[in-house]
Order: C-alpha cells, then structure tokens, then sequence
C-alpha cells in the first residue's frame, strides 16, 4: 500500500500534476517557526484562543521511551473538523504538526513528534464553530541515557 501511495506522488510530481512549490505554498512557514504556542497558533488559525474539551481526547505516554518520536493520538467526536494540530510546548518552534482535514474525514490523526524536552503537549482542533483542545504532560526525559 505504501509503495503503491509513493508511486502514486512520484507520478503526479513527473507528469505536472502537482508542484513542489503548490505544496510548498501551503506550509505556513510563519506559524511553524513562532518561538511560542500563542505566537503559532495566531498564525496558523488567527486566534490563539483555545477552549479545552472532553470533545478531544489526545493519547500521549507519560514516559517518552524516544523523545525523537514520541506516539501522539488524537481522537474528536465531533461534525466538521477542519483541522488537528499539535503543540510541543518545550520545543524551540513548538508547532509540529498540523492536519487540513477533508469535509468527509474523521477527527482523526496519528503521528509522532519529536519532544526537545519535558513538556505538554496540545492537541489544538479548529471546527466549524470552536477552536478546542486537549492538553497532555510527557516526560520526554525518561528514555534517555544520563550518564
């Protein structure tokens, strides 16, 4: 399946369809290199505010075993999500993710992020009507060799 998804780009890159720079255009470089969660989210959503919800249930470990790919799930029972991104409040650009999600998918992403350090991380879920969220704390430290 996997071959058949990189083969699949590889055509639409070689025969025109899509551009690296139409997809390159759509990353918004602004938000992803904001120092700060406030900063990021104004530019990727235009607000920074964020209500937290039951709504949006984020699954994260406690206890990072790699803080280089830490397993983050993001589940939201709810109509017309637009769009899941996550935050790595430690992080230097603490944006890390963020899903455009079609008029028919599910409010729903997996993926893993890199942790520069203990930290939250936000689930951030823009909807039709709200912007909301699911916080986690994970201890990025625990897998790590000190010596």
């Amino acid at each position: 399946m996997l071959k058949g998804a990189l083969a699949a780009v590889g055509v639409a890159f070689a025969t025109g369809l899509v551009s690296a720079r139409a997809v390159l255009a759509a990353w918004n470089a602004a938000a992803f290199r904001a120092e700060d969660p406030a900063t990021a989210l104004q530019g990727l959503l235009g607000t920074s505010e964020h209500t937290p919800s039951d709504a949006v249930r984020l699954q994260a470990p406690d206890d990072a075993e790699n803080a280089a790919a830490v397993r983050v799930t993001v589940e939201v029972d709810l109509p017309n999500v637009r769009s899941i991104s996550l935050i790595a409040s430690g992080n230097p650009y603490p944006l890390v993710a963020s899903f455009e999600l079609g008029p028919r998918a599910e409010g729903f992403i997996s993926t893993s992020i890199k942790m520069a350090q203990t930290a939250d991380v936000v689930a951030v879920v823009k909807t039709d009507d709200a912007i909301l969220s699911a916080a986690k704390r994970v201890n990025a430290a625990a897998g790590r060799c000190v010596g």
